[in-house]
């Protein structure tokens, strides 16, 4: 009888536990978009007519990070009056809109 019980309550634990459902969800969801053209170099490996060109048309701004890809063109990350903006030029120094620059991808937000 104690094996006939015990047999029993082995059975239902075990089918108890099939009827447990993980209802855990994830409570955020995190995305990384890496953009593999451009790599970063430093700021003082820049042409000097690109850090002209931005000395010009950007006088109250810092370089904070500088990004080139296979075909020489730039990606600019300056800080304008403590505003983040990011800016394209190709290794003349003439600035490029984002549409036309190889590998710029817009992120979405």
């Amino acid at each position: 009888m104690k094996k006939l019980i015990l047999t029993v309550a082995i059975l239902a634990s075990g089918i108890s536990t099939f009827a447990l459902s993980n209802t855990i969800l994830p409570s955020e969801t995190i995305s990384v978009v890496m953009n593999e053209e451009f790599k970063e170099i430093a700021v003082d490996k820049l042409p000097a007519a690109v850090t002209s060109a931005v000395e010009k048309d950007f006088a109250s701004s810092t370089i904070t990070k500088a990004y080139m890809n296979s075909k020489e063109q730039y990606k600019l990350e300056l800080d304008v009056e403590g505003t983040a903006t990011t800016v394209y030029a190709d290794k003349e120094g003439n600035w490029l809109e984002e549409s036309a620059v190889t590998g710029a991808k817009k992120e979405m937000e």
